[in-house]
């Protein structure tokens, strides 16, 4: 190992160890002898809670993501387009499909959160995201390649991208509102957003409504501009029966 794995080993306790190695037991996954526990422990702890957090993981484990998505999209849709793999790409690694994937194994019961963040539920989101990732990184240090990953993460991007697929906007709202409008009047709809907080990864930093021709077609927040802006044009396109997959 690198960085990471230069500190001193310090054993895990056992009830800790057991906790881990359920969670692992969920994952159709091989446990090899070389499977570093100590990794997998940095991975689920949070900054909050100790020195040794999954930062670092979670920054190799965001390119693990991104390779790894990328790989099952060559391998069971080669004839989609660029543009559709890109924005199947960007919705599979976003923070509500990764939280939704870790809430599915319950892998909050195991993240370690200090006491400065285990009120913080607006950030809950994120944490799941990000200790998902870094797990990602863990795993994938353990032999240095994908296979320890596959087995158990592409059927779950096969569902997802499944439900993706059958949706015309392609999880891209923005984009179909504005191709809806300007086929109809040849007008794009116009967006108002305002900032409710600056706080670093509130997922309702930003508040957004889209309007057209004088109607208030749907309203949303997010963490960034576009997230509100994407957030207020699907609830436009659910409500224009422009989409018809509730992911």
């Amino acid at each position: 190992m690198t960085a990471s794995s230069a500190q001193p080993a310090i054993a895990l306790e056992p009830q800790r160890l057991k906790q881990l190695q359920r969670l692992l037991a969920k994952l159709p996954l091989a446990i090899t002898p070389d499977l570093d526990w100590q990794q997998i422990d940095r991975a689920l702890t949070h900054p909050s809670a100790a020195e040794d957090h999954y930062d670092r993981l979670e920054f190799l484990g965001d390119a693990v993501l991104r390779l790894a998505v990328a790989d099952f999209l060559d391998r069971h849709y080669p004839d989609l387009s660029v543009g559709d793999c890109s924005a199947l790409r960007s919705e599979l690694g976003s923070d509500r499909t990764l939280a939704a994937i870790a809430a599915s194994y319950g892998l909050e019961r195991v993240l370690r959160v200090g006491k400065t963040a285990v009120n913080d539920h607006a950030g809950q989101q994120s944490r799941l995201a990000e200790a998902f990732e870094a797990l990602l990184g863990a795993l994938y240090l353990s032999q240095r390649t994908l296979d320890p990953i596959r087995p158990w993460l592409d059927p779950l991007l096969q569902q997802r991208a499944t439900a993706m697929l059958q949706d015309p906007t392609r999880g891209n709202y923005k984009a179909a509102l504005q191709e809806w409008t300007l086929q109809r009047y040849q007008e794009l709809p116009e967006y108002r957003t305002e900032q409710r907080s600056d706080a670093c990864g509130d997922p309702e930093a930003f508040a957004a409504e889209v309007w057209f021709r004088g109607e208030k077609l749907g309203s949303g927040v997010g963490r960034s501009i576009k997230a509100a802006q994407q957030a207020a044009a699907q609830v436009a396109c659910t409500a224009l029966a422009l989409t018809n997959a509730e992911r």
